[in-house]
């Protein structure tokens, strides 16, 4: 199959139907209608196989979580996601991995309501890119610069549920019948907190996703906010699965350092914090204190209670 049919039979019509939409897929540029008063907000995500996701991966999940893994980012700054371009680069033009592909892409997209609005397709090793739009009201973005000394530390669902999918991907863990599907439909599935990061906008003060570990992402907004934070490794929101599969050392270790989470870690003000629980729950998802801002720049303290706590990892990183 050539690019051009490739492109107009499995994705030119894929995800949300959406009215701001002018020109899609099939011409040289897509053409979308921004509303006045609102921010447009653009991520970037690349998976490459052997990096990302190993070469036996189901493609419709893999199409599910190129999307989710973009759309977290939204959901980090509190945007509604929208619109999204896809760079597909392809050893070959497998026509059943990429039809499985294109349906994961499709009804994930249209999950979250985006459309996708056109990319590029080429052939080389399998590298997977998709740039996420949304929109914010003007002046309302969550972003990782706002966090303040005394401001409480939060974390929604649970944390390494992701680390111990890869672990029993790979074999290195056995893992109860009970809690082997779930575990693996987080690894492989999971899910953007596109709702719950609009609500934040009204309370948090910094936000962003748990991509690559709670102390490779944490960081992060410690630069960029000039602060410091203390973690109580204790109140680290972990699943039954994982603490029932995995020694209490390995859990915190998945905890901490687990990647592809994807949950909102973000900090609300004290003034802000009575009306947190109020506001959430409508959304049915936990969230955590697991620590607070301190004013010490840049400096990450993990306590187990009220002792210290002595850890070496950080989260992934590229060229580390």
């Amino acid at each position: 199959m050539r690019e051009f049919a490739l492109i107009e039979q499995y994705f030119s019509n894929a995800g949300y139907k959406r009215n701001d939409v002018s020109i899609a897929v099939g011409d040289d540029g897509a053409v979308m209608q921004v509303r006045e008063g609102f921010d447009l907000v653009v991520t970037t995500d690349t998976m490459v196989q052997g990096v990302h996701f190993f070469p036996n991966v189901d493609p419709r999940a893999l199409g599910h979580k190129l999307v989710t893994v973009n759309v977290s980012d939204l959901a980090a700054m509190g945007a509604e996601p929208c619109w999204l371009s896809l760079g597909l680069t392809l050893p070959d033009a497998d026509e059943a991995w990429i039809k499985a592909f294109a349906e994961g892409l499709s009804e994930t997209a249209d999950y979250y309501n985006c459309q996708l609005v056109g990319g590029d397709t080429c052939k080389g090793p399998l590298t997977l890119t998709v740039c996420a739009k949304g929109i914010v009201p003007r002046g309302k973005a969550l972003t990782r610069s706002g966090a303040k000394v005394g401001d409480y530390l939060y974390v929604t669902g649970t944390l390494g549920d992701a680390a111990l999918g890869l672990l029993v991907e790979q074999g290195q863990v056995e893992i109860s019948k009970k809690h082997r599907g779930p575990t693996l439909q987080k690894f492989h599935y999971p899910t953007a907190r596109v709702a719950l990061g609009q609500a934040l906008r009204a309370i948090a003060s910094s936000c962003m996703d748990v991509s690559d570990g709670l102390c490779g992402d944490l960081p992060h907004i410690l630069k960029r906010s000039n602060v410091g934070a203390v973690v109580d490794v204790n109140k680290l929101p972990m699943s039954q699965a994982l603490r029932d599969t995995l020694p209490m050392d390995q859990a915190l270790r998945c905890a901490l350092s687990g990647g592809e989470d994807y949950e909102l870690l973000f900090t609300v003000p004290e003034a802000r914090r009575g009306s947190l629980e109020v506001l959430l729950s409508p959304y049915g998802v936990p969230v955590t204190c697991i620590g607070r801002i301190t004013g010490l720049p840049g400096r990450l303290e993990l306590k187990q209670g009220d002792q210290p706590f002595a850890y070496e990892h950080s989260g992934y990183q590229h060229f580390a």
